[in-house]
């Protein structure tokens, strides 16, 4: 069952991060990263052709406080969202708790590890401050990058399935799961950081 987030008081860090609500004053920073070519498209949306339009998605995290802004040297350069999974097609995680993952980044930053390194630190919030009983994260068959962070993280594959993009594209998507169990047994789980 999908679980009710608000993140509206939470703060997260890593080594290079600060994972945070968005605010008002990042709408110069998202069209920044969010109008360019090749940025949107890796999650199914065109890229931005106006700051209207960011100023709109920017209130729509805001106002979603589901959405973290990654920031990385005082700037947001890309979000991570935690959203509802569909329970019609996954009825083998009825009555447990759980989510799904869903993040972009600038084409700038892209190959130094930030989405991992974020990824992993909100699945330990969900898994450890929220109790989630699984997570789960997509990817467009053809985006290896995204796959690849996923693996990274410790999600395994669950299925594929097509799915109608933003752009009206149809795109076939691997879905991946980390269950609680999967992430406790990680070198870099629960366990790992008592020793």
């Amino acid at each position: 069952m999908n679980v009710d987030i608000d993140i509206t008081n939470v703060r997260l860090r890593t080594e290079r991060l600060i994972l945070r609500p968005w605010e008002s004053a990042d709408v110069g920073d998202l069209f920044e990263y969010a109008s360019v070519d090749g940025v949107g498209q890796m999650a199914g949306w065109a890229p931005h052709e106006s700051i209207a339009k960011s100023r709109e998605i920017v209130d729509m995290f805001i106002n979603g406080k589901h959405v973290f802004a990654l920031e990385y040297r005082r700037k947001a350069v890309g979000s991570l969202g935690i959203e509802k999974y569909n329970e019609k097609e996954l009825p083998e995680f009825d009555g447990k708790r759980g989510a799904e993952l869903g993040f972009v980044l600038s084409k700038d930053l892209w190959g130094k590890g930030l989405v991992a390194e974020a990824v992993r630190e909100v699945v330990r919030y969900l898994f450890e401050e929220l109790d989630l009983d699984f997570i789960t994260c997509g990817h467009f068959e053809w985006n290896r990058q995204s796959g690849r962070v996923q693996e990274k993280c410790g999600f395994r594959f669950l299925i594929r399935y097509e799915y109608e993009t933003l752009m009206g594209t149809r795109e076939i998507t691997v879905l991946n799961v980390l269950t609680r169990e999967d992430w406790c047994d990680m070198p870099s789980g629960p366990l790992a950081r008592e020793v």
